[in-house]
């Protein structure tokens, strides 16, 4: 059985809803906003029972984009997103397994009608998303993409972000939570169905992840947020206890020609305000949290991360490129994840 086929049979036969997880790495611990708990609730149960997400995909300013999920699963995330993009929006789902389908599509009039909508925004497809180009997407038609834990699920993580990077416009992104590990599972580990199906051994060694990400084009990956993963499965500790795994939320942009590194051109921002639920701070990762009306150093690449995006209307901008100043002295290449203290919680959330 190839890993596409064993993925499908467990999140399609042996999964039964989110309580049959055998660890926290498919669980969402992140706190989450009232705002969009009041949108969750309006998401059929069946939808959530069967989520298995690691993170709360969810960018600012998302009213009226184009967006691709990912591994769409159950569609507890494109039914978010929907609400957010409002019925000018458009979310698209793709999956490989047809239970997980079966559940998505067939609450799609239900969700239409609990949203107030007189047509759906949302629409889910069947597909491989390795192979997102045999379902007919056309090159630069999404504003944003996003994946929830499913990443690490694919055989062809490469192709994965190559496609996720054909598919972008210019000035897009790829907004996604997946698991990554401290060092490369060895290769025994990777056929074991229930550590691949756990998303455990398929997850990426953080610096391969950083290398395929910027041969795609993304030049700059971003992280957002992460924490350590716990094990608490004793057979599973037993197997994979040497190493250590982090859930974790990049964004990568579509800008051709960011650098590999922040370097330091003398430029700021400052944040006008404005971006609704981030009207005080807003936050383009996880070591730039911009305060509104403070003017705020950025290197070159957040400079165009800002300015180059539908972020521009928020923010007043500073300097430009004439003059390089070095690089920003906390720019480096160590293991960007907060070694901590693994969340002790079993089973998904």
């Amino acid at each position: 059985m190839n890993i596409n086929d064993s993925v499908k049979e467990y999140y399609g036969k042996i999964l039964q809803g989110n309580s049959d997880l055998q660890t926290d790495a498919c669980c969402t611990l992140t706190d989450t906003p009232d705002h969009l708990q009041q949108l969750l609730v309006n998401i059929h149960p069946e939808v959530t029972a069967r989520y298995y997400g690691c993170g709360l995909v969810r960018p600012d300013l998302l009213r009226g984009m184009r967006i691709l999920d990912l591994g769409s699963g159950s569609g507890r995330d494109c039914y978010l997103l929907a609400q957010l993009v409002g019925e000018e929006g458009y979310v698209l789902g793709v999956d490989m397994t047809e239970e997980q389908l079966s559940v998505a599509k067939r609450h799609l009039d239900w969700h239409r009608q609990r949203f107030g909508f007189g047509s759906s925004n949302i629409e889910f497809r069947q597909g491989y998303i390795e192979r997102l180009d045999q379902l007919g997407l056309e090159d630069n038609s999404f504003d944003i993409i996003v994946s929830n834990c499913v990443i690490n699920l694919s055989p062809d993580k490469a192709a994965v972000l190559a496609e996720a990077y054909r598919l972008l416009k210019p000035g897009g992104e790829l907004y996604f939570s997946d698991v990554y590990s401290d060092r490369r599972v060895p290769a025994e580990l990777v056929q074991d169905p229930v550590l691949y199906g756990e998303c455990l051994s398929g997850a990426l060694y953080w610096n391969d992840f950083l290398n395929l990400a910027q041969s795609a084009g993304f030049r700059d990956p971003r992280l957002v947020e992460d924490r350590p993963l716990a094990v608490l499965n004793h057979e599973i500790q037993d197997k994979i206890g040497h190493i250590s795994f982090f859930s974790a939320t990049y964004r990568l942009f579509k800008l051709d020609g960011l650098e590999s590194h922040c370097e330091d051109y003398g430029q700021a921002v400052i944040y006008r305000g404005g971006i609704e639920h981030s009207e005080n701070r807003f936050l383009l990762d996880k070591h730039h949290l911009i305060e509104k009306g403070k003017i705020f150093p950025v290197c070159g690449n957040s400079y165009r991360m800002l300015h180059e995006t539908r972020f521009r209307p928020y923010f007043d901008f500073f300097g430009n490129r004439e003059t390089h100043y070095g690089i920003f002295a906390d720019c480096g290449t160590r293991m960007p994840f907060d070694i901590g203290t693994a969340s002790t919680a079993s089973g998904c959330c």
